[in-house]
């Protein structure tokens, strides 16, 4: 196919070739060859070796909208070639349109003048491996297959914006003096980036990769937005250093940020993606946000991901997981509508500092009844860290989820302290009911940690049993309702006396005296079957008993020696039982 920019005749001078074999009779566009009166490729072979022989390194070249193949190619980069130093160097190239049918290797090519490859079609591999560029390097609407860029230095701006790369592009090392711009872009394959150093500002604005995005070891220095741009496997970020405040939008699968430094103020608007921070460096505040909906332009028309219904991401949740803080200082982080299903947070610094905001999640226990051992359970709701998830699962806890694998199990000593930082987070931001969750788990580990001392551990577990650490007011009424219930029954069958302590008085008479003694006579046990000692009669009087009990008041009424015993022990427990249960309700609607 002759090789357009347009359906509109080019303002160049053009070749106007038209091949008699062709199916159609359309004519070469291709920019002549002055001083003659044909393009490059239809010239005659002593003409073009004419051409070739006035070439000096440092010439301008205008190829525009002209086939050129793999040899040719070759012969005119041979052309510029300094004999002493074997530099190729161009001036002002323009190849807008140009067609070059095999491999073209620019490697090593020094660019003094502006490059222009604007709607360029590279149909074998394109390399530019170390080629360095002082004026600006336009690839608009170009068309690569395969693509090098390693170890290329553009001194002044390099505009990709709206080229397609069919297969993977490599940008390694690369040095970015200029704006880098890669507007909607289309990466087929894999993007890499590794070590490319970025100057001055960036735009990946509706760029669409395929594959992996690339970005390791990379320095954007005043790079102040990366993005809205769709990548539909991973982002990596790790080892990244951003010198300057940044946002970063992206809708991709993964976003590795191991390492990563962030010297300034740094926003993540993401969707769909799940988030490794493992040992990133963030000194300044550090959010990351779920975007509720598709990212637009800045006119808030045009949709990024458009297009994505047969891609990786279709049909995906686009919800933002987290998957580790370790080795991150949390004390700048914000985390809006965030998953922390899995996130694994012991070895953070700062927890207590965490802003969690929106909807965020935990991991739930198991639900249902599950086994414990050789006993059915049923877990208590609440939130729960991935880490306790993975611990409980170690020692062989149903339905509690394992930990992956090469990842380390974390004990109870390290939870428990973890649990105590995410508590008083919340609670010095005023939430004290969703803190609950987090001094409950915090209490667990205390529980099970084998370092503490026993007693201890079974204070604990007796605190769980009647309470569930004070937390759980449903336990501790059922707990009270039993303790009256038992208190009722003990005191009706031996608490209340068959006869109850009467008044008397009893006299002597001596002569003409008489002496009066007055006293109360004792209770008289119950006795006879247990079955004939259930009457309504002591029954409301038993009761009656244990409600005062309840409010810890003396109900005045006569017992029997064991029911007074019974009456102080009551007078104890129920009402602390009584105190944990208001305790547990007032914990979760303290404001």
């Amino acid at each position: 196919m002759t090789p357009q920019l347009s359906d509109a005749t080019p303002s160049w001078p053009y070749c106007g070739h038209v091949s008699p074999s062709a199916e159609t009779h359309e004519r070469c566009l291709g920019r002549r060859v002055d001083p003659y009166r044909r393009c490059l490729k239809h010239l005659g072979d002593d003409h073009r070796a004419a051409y070739l022989a006035q070439l000096r390194p440092g010439s301008d070249l205008d190829h525009r909208c002209t086939s050129i193949t793999e040899n040719l190619l070759a012969l005119l980069l041979d052309a510029v070639r300094d004999p002493d130093t074997r530099q190729i160097t161009l001036g002002t190239v323009r190849f807008d349109g140009a067609q070059l049918l095999g491999d073209a290797d620019f490697g090593g090519v020094h660019f003094k003048g502006p490059a222009s490859f604007e709607q360029t079609t590279f149909l074998g591999t394109a390399r530019f491996v170390a080629t360095a560029f002082d004026e600006d390097a336009r690839f608009e609407r170009a068309q690569f297959r395969g693509a090098q860029f390693r170890d290329a230095a553009f001194d002044s701006n390099a505009w990709f914006g709206q080229a397609q790369f069919t297969d993977d592009v490599r940008f390694d090392r690369a040095r970015f003096s200029g704006h880098a711009r890669f507007g909607l872009t289309t990466f087929s394959g894999n993007a890499a980036f590794d070590g490319a150093q970025f100057l001055g500002s960036v735009g990946f604005h509706g760029a669409h990769i395929l594959g992996c995005a690339w970005f390791d070891g990379a320095r954007f220095e005043t790079a102040s937005r990366l993005g809205p741009l769709v990548c539909e496997e991973a982002v990596d970020l790790s080892g990244v250093i951003f010198a300057a405040p940044v946002v970063i939008e992206a809708a991709t699968r993964r976003m590795w940020c191991t390492q990563t430094e962030w010297a300034a103020k740094a926003t993540l608007r993401l969707r769909y993606a799940t988030v490794d921070l493992t040992d990133a460096v963030l000194a300044h505040p550090f959010s990351i946000i779920a975007q509720t909906g598709p990212f637009t332009d800045r006119t808030g028309t045009e949709r990024t991901e458009e297009g994505l219904e047969e891609g990786a991401l279709a049909g995906s949740d686009a919800r933002v997981r987290v998957a580790s803080l370790r080795g991150v200082d949390a004390a700048h982080v914000v985390l809006h509508n965030v998953d922390l299903t899995l996130c694994r947070l012991s070895g953070a610094v700062h927890l207590d500092q965490l802003c969690l905001e929106g909807e965020y999640l935990l991991a739930p226990p198991p639900v249902g009844i599950c086994r414990r051992g050789l006993l059915p359970v049923r877990w208590t709701k609440r939130r729960t860290l991935a880490e306790e998830q993975h611990w409980r699962a170690a020692q062989g806890q149903d339905a509690w989820a394992a930990a992956p694998t090469g990842v380390k199990v974390v004990e109870p000593t390290e939870l428990a302290s973890v649990y105590r930082q995410l508590r008083k987070s919340f609670e010095d931001g005023k939430n004290e009911p969703d803190a609950a969750d987090f001094y409950y788990g915090e209490m667990e580990m205390r529980r099970h940690d084998q370092q503490r001392p026993r007693a201890e551990r079974t204070l604990l577990t007796l605190y769980w049993a009647v309470s569930g650490y004070g937390m759980r007011a449903s336990r501790a009424l059922a707990w009270l309702l039993g303790a009256m219930a038992t208190t009722v029954l003990v005191m009706t069958l031996w608490g209340i006396p068959k006869v109850a302590a009467r008044p008397e008085s009893t006299g002597r008479l001596t002569g003409k005296s008489i002496s009066m003694t007055s006293g109360t006579t004792d209770p008289v046990n119950p006795n006879g079957p247990l079955s004939q000692r259930m009457t309504s009669q002591r029954f409301e009087k038993s009761l009656r008993v244990v409600i005062n009990s309840v409010v810890f008041r003396s109900s005045s009424q006569d017992l029997t020696t064991a029911g007074t015993y019974v009456e102080m022990l009551s007078r104890l427990v129920e009402p602390a039982l009584l105190a944990l249960a208001v305790l547990a309700a007032r914990g979760r609607v303290k404001r």
